[in-house]
């Protein structure tokens, strides 16, 4: 493990200068560890100040061999590289040994989309009778209708939806909030869920501004939201495999191939960066370097 000064020291600096998540400091902490396993499945224990630029190099190629993936070594070099530039902040090193580290190069993968036959197929397959039944509608509804991550959904509330103005308020990765319209289909099955199922659930004391709740009065799970989707999709007799994150990228995909601009697309996702946004698109190459060119200004 890493000399305990040093890891405390960072970890307080990713946490208050950085204002990462606990999640993300873990990570971060948990590539640094590799490293130190790496060294200690040589019968190593160098110090800190001890690593050199060749020591990285091999460890990148030792955690390639391991069959690890070209994103998940991009994670850890980027990983490798914050936690040596914290060191020369504090001038607790005189040369940062990651300064020449090359990121590998990724392969961006399209995603999978669904048509809207496809999610309508879906929603018809609920059985609006069951108490659960309004509440899984206005979910699909407001997945496809907004391109909501589940993290997203399953924390929206009541007091976040603007319907006079039909927008949301969304709080999104980093705790970054937008505002995301919302269309009056996911309106309408939110309403009915929450005027004739909702009223009726047990809220625990916490719950209530939060929408969507269990049959226990608390706030749905990540984990009951896959398995909602999973279902519906097994009942309509889709063969592809659909996830909530699918409804984001068909949200994306139907508004770009639509006409939509690409920046008020990326303003809805809640992406920082455009390119970010481009992989969600099936467009011709012309028209997205059209709109880059439009938009960016070096171009």
């Amino acid at each position: 493990m890493i000399n305990n000064p040093y890891l405390q020291s960072y970890r307080n600096y990713l946490r208050l200068e950085r204002s990462l998540s606990s999640n993300s400091i873990e990570a971060y902490l948990g590539d640094l560890n590799k490293l130190f396993q790496y060294f200690e499945s040589l019968g190593q224990t160098p110090q800190v100040k001890e690593i050199s630029s060749a020591d990285l190099k091999f460890f990148i190629s030792w955690i390639n061999d391991l069959g690890m993936l070209a994103s998940t070594q991009a994670r850890v070099v980027s990983g490798l590289k914050s936690f040596f530039s914290f060191l020369m902040l504090e001038e607790l090193i005189a040369d940062d040994p990651s300064a020449l580290l090359e990121t590998p190069r990724l392969t961006r993968h399209l995603p999978d989309t669904i048509d809207i036959h496809e999610i309508n197929a879906m929603i018809d397959v609920i059985d609006a009778s069951k108490p659960d039944g309004m509440r899984n509608k206005a979910i699909l509804e407001t997945l496809y209708g907004c391109g909501l991550r589940v993290s997203e959904l399953i924390n929206l509330k009541i007091s976040d939806v603007f319907e006079e103005n039909e927008y949301i308020r969304v709080t999104g990765k980093g705790n970054k909030e937008r505002l995301v319209p919302i269309g009056s289909t996911a309106l309408k099955y939110i309403n009915i869920y929450r005027q004739e199922t909702r009223v009726h659930l047990p809220i625990k004391r916490g719950f209530e501004d939060y929408i969507f709740l269990n049959r226990s009065g608390t706030r749905l799970s990540r984990i009951s939201v896959f398995s909602i989707v999973k279902t519906l999709a097994e009942r309509s007799g889709l063969k592809k495999s659909i996830s909530p994150h699918t409804f984001r990228h068909s949200f994306a995909t139907h508004l770009i191939e639509g006409g939509a601009d690409l920046r008020a697309v990326q303003e809805m996702l809640g992406h920082s960066s455009i390119t970010t946004t481009e992989i969600y698109t099936h467009l011709d190459r012309d028209y997205l370097r059209g709109i880059i060119t439009e938009f960016h200004p070096r171009s």
